[in-house]
């Protein structure tokens, strides 16, 4: 059975808003929790962009619901023996119920240190490498580690969990579901894409497939498809623009070519309950064990009512 959980935007709301967007989320009746872990937002009018880290410890006192990054990038910004121990804290914080969602990022958030931004393949292969890092030291391995792309000295984790952390791995591609398929405990991404699932599974992947969406719950249904053009029409933005733009603004430029026309299609806005049902049934259909909502903009006591007691009731769906 498809699992519901809730995906918490640190692209558009502060760390204290987060919390209360989980605890309501649990009251509602949602399963688990995304967050996302971004330097940046993808454009200025987001607003926000909070240190992951701390919201999931604040998370971890706040709620009992699992908590997944969706994603971690543990490439350039952050060192993947730095991300292994932020990890395997948060694991411990929440009792175990912590996954680990790793992906290969975005200039956005990664040139910041002045590093290059290198093209996909090695991306990909840095990814491969930092894993087998983490994988280590959460067994509690010391680790010195001496590879194409990083360097690890004398490295050891005195605070674990009980179990490893589970890693799941972002994927966009056939070759990228692939590779979640036999690096990762699980895979996520946020497109209905069946082909990416039997992708994964060939692969050897027998982990949850889960999924993000967004939607824009408002009485209006115009109101909330401008809502969601103005905060998220990046989303929309096609092939390797959202992994190689390197500014907010530069977001903002790109997305002028970004309809409300192509925003109502891909997102369920307004009020009707059919419209949100018939926007999860697309991603349950294509195979995915959990799949995470998320509500753009400023409705969200609404938002969390009407799922209560209008579609999380309805899943399966009818």
């Amino acid at each position: 059975m498809v699992s519901i959980g809730y995906s918490l935007a640190c692209e558009t709301f502060g760390p204290r808003e987060l919390v209360r967007q989980a605890k309501l989320a649990e009251q509602a009746g949602f399963e688990r929790l995304w967050i996302s872990d971004h330097y940046h937002p993808w454009l200025d009018e987001q607003g926000e962009s909070p240190f992951v880290w701390s919201v999931i410890g604040a998370l971890s006192r706040e709620t009992s619901l699992p908590i997944t990054t969706a994603v971690t990038c543990p490439l350039i910004r952050t060192h993947p023996a730095v991300v292994a121990q932020a990890s395997a804290t948060a694991a411990v914080q929440c009792d175990g119920g912590f996954t680990l969602g790793l992906g290969t990022g975005e200039a956005l958030n990664e040139h910041i240190t002045g590093d290059r931004w290198p093209p996909p393949q090695v991306r990909a292969d840095m990814l491969a490498e930092a894993v087998d890092i983490i994988r280590a030291l959460h067994r509690g391995e010391e680790l010195t580690h001496h590879g194409t792309h990083y360097t690890v000295e004398h490295a050891r984790l005195y605070t674990r969990p009980s179990e490893p952390v589970p890693i799941n791995i972002a994927a966009f591609s056939p070759r990228s579901a692939r590779m979640a398929g036999t690096k990762g405990d699980g895979f996520c991404t946020v497109v209905p894409n069946a082909d990416l699932v039997r992708e994964y599974r060939e692969a050897g992947g027998d982990g949850p497939a889960q999924a993000g969406m967004k939607v824009c719950w408002d009485d209006s249904e115009a109101k909330a498809v401008e809502t969601a053009h103005r905060l998220w029409a990046s989303d929309l933005l096609p092939g390797s623009l959202p992994s190689t733009l390197p500014r907010p603004r530069d977001f903002a430029q790109a997305t002028e070519v970004i309809t409300e026309d192509m925003v109502r299609q891909r997102y369920a806005c307004g009020s009707d309950p059919q419209r949100h049902l018939d926007k999860l049934g697309e991603y349950i259909d294509a195979g995915f064990d959990e799949v995470y909502v998320q509500q753009i903009g400023a409705e969200q006591e609404q938002f969390f009512e009407t799922y209560a007691e209008d579609i999380l009731p309805r899943i399966p769906l009818d």
